[in-house]
């Protein structure tokens, strides 16, 4: 089979090797990837942390291909896709559970032909979502999910700020609209404004258009503030978000897009009581709600393109180029 690795190359840092198809231990099974999707993470490990040696890429779907002997919870034929991390599988978070995430460090990604992993780190695909966007599920659509669930369950009628048109934001937007929620989204772009609003958003704000985008927020919630923000941007954004939050209102902080050096008052933030959530995905359990709503509202998510597996440096520049709406994906033939 091959697989792909991480190498020091500053440019053509994916390296292809041939190795054997791996065999399963007694709890493990063999997956047959299908597709892999690229999160904003992929690039920081590509780019930012040298030596990193391993299979890359978190987000991967697959058939399951082999089952070891004592497995009980898959069978050969079954559509997968894996855990962000493989040892979170349900309840609360702690560091025992986070130690490892694919795709990160040495522990092995998605992006190989074959894949080998505990059975538990695995979840079924819902029935009505391809291999390509089951691949979006992992990151992507468990971090948009643990935003709007996890802690305080989003409600009809609330208000929702959504940052940019990426994988995280768009599928928010569609969860959220799945639940009457009332979407503000922001983007640099008009074009992407608008395919995000035939996706359901119901005001459309560019920033830079429009720099001081926290007072148009107020403008349209008559001065209130949204319910609750995704804050993909980190320190750049988050004080604006804070500002376009009302009281008692929740901020789920999931990137760092704008960098990590930014200084933030909080005075603001203790004084509307608002909470500010860190979410760094989600467990194995968040993935299984994940698909149920997903299933129950005929949620699709929203690829971009799909490239090759021959082509995965291009899919890489292509999202380091900003140009996406929605996922990324890499394709097994």
């Amino acid at each position: 089979m091959k697989q792909y690795m991480l190498t020091n190359h500053p440019k053509n840092f994916l390296e292809v090797l041939d190795t054997e198809i791996p065999s399963p231990m007694d709890h493990e099974v063999v997956i047959k990837v299908g597709a892999v999707s690229l999160n904003y993470r992929d690039l920081l490990i590509a780019k930012n942390i040298p030596g990193n040696e391993t299979i890359p890429l978190s987000d991967g779907s697959g058939t399951v291909l082999k089952v070891g002997k004592r497995v009980t919870t898959l069978k050969v034929g079954d559509r997968v896709a894996g855990l962000f991390f493989p040892d979170w599988i349900s309840g609360g978070v702690d560091p025992l559970k986070t130690k490892h995430a694919r795709g990160g460090g040495k522990q092995k990604g998605m992006l190989a032909e074959y894949v080998t992993g505990h059975e538990n780190s695995f979840e079924l695909l819902p029935s009505h979502l391809s291999l390509e966007e089951g691949a979006t599920l992992p990151c992507a659509g468990v971090t948009a999910w643990a935003s709007l669930y996890a802690g305080s369950e989003i409600k009809s009628g609330e208000v929702v700020l959504l940052q940019g048109t990426g994988g995280v934001s768009i599928f928010a937007l569609q969860l959220a609209k799945a639940k009457g929620a009332r979407v503000i989204i922001t983007s640099s772009q008009n074009e992407k404004l608008e395919r995000a609003r035939k996706l359901g958003a119901d005001h459309l704000i560019n920033y830079k258009e429009r720099p001081d985008w926290e007072n148009e927020v107020l403008s349209l919630t008559d001065g209130r503030g949204v319910d609750r923000v995704v804050e993909v941007g980190g320190g750049g954004t988050l004080e604006k978000s804070i500002m376009a939050t009302r009281m008692g209102g929740r901020i789920s902080l999931i990137g760092v897009l704008t960098g990590f050096d930014n200084k933030i008052n909080p005075v603001p933030l203790f004084q509307k009581n608002q909470t500010l959530h860190g979410i760094y995905v989600g467990s194995g359990e968040m993935q299984k709600k994940l698909g149920q709503d997903l299933e129950q509202f005929n949620i699709h998510p929203l690829i971009d393109r799909v490239f090759p597996v021959e082509e995965s440096l291009k899919a890489y520049e292509y999202l380091e180029n900003g140009k996406h709406f929605g996922k990324v994906i890499i394709k097994f033939s």
